[in-house]
């Protein structure tokens, strides 16, 4: 993981989402190639966007949160801000679209 980066569980992901403000999680398997080709592009918008906490939740280890948030595509990035779903994405995206995506 990265320093701007941090991979957490499901319970983790309750408390990042309660405390407020924008969160972008990266829904991940370390199986997964596209999310092997996200993880460097998320690190870079994430050094960039101190605005956003930026966590990574691994599907495998975290099934509940898998399915409390719908992922069947991985990668899948779900925006939430003051704990609502604003956006969601799945696949490969690119540091110009990621950076547009968080806003």
């Amino acid at each position: 993981m990265s320093e701007f980066v941090k991979e957490i569980n499901s319970v983790e992901l309750r408390e990042v989402i309660a405390g407020g403000g924008k969160v972008l999680v990266d829904f991940f398997a370390t199986w997964c190639g596209p999310c092997k080709m996200l993880a460097p592009v998320v690190d870079k918008v994430a050094s960039k966007n101190e605005n956003v906490t930026f966590v990574k939740v691994d599907i495998d280890k975290n099934i509940d949160a898998a399915e409390a948030f719908g992922v069947q595509v991985i990668p899948t990035l779900v925006l939430i801000e003051n704990g609502e779903i604003k956006a969601r994405e799945q696949g490969f995206m690119s540091e110009a679209e990621l950076n547009k995506f968080v806003g």
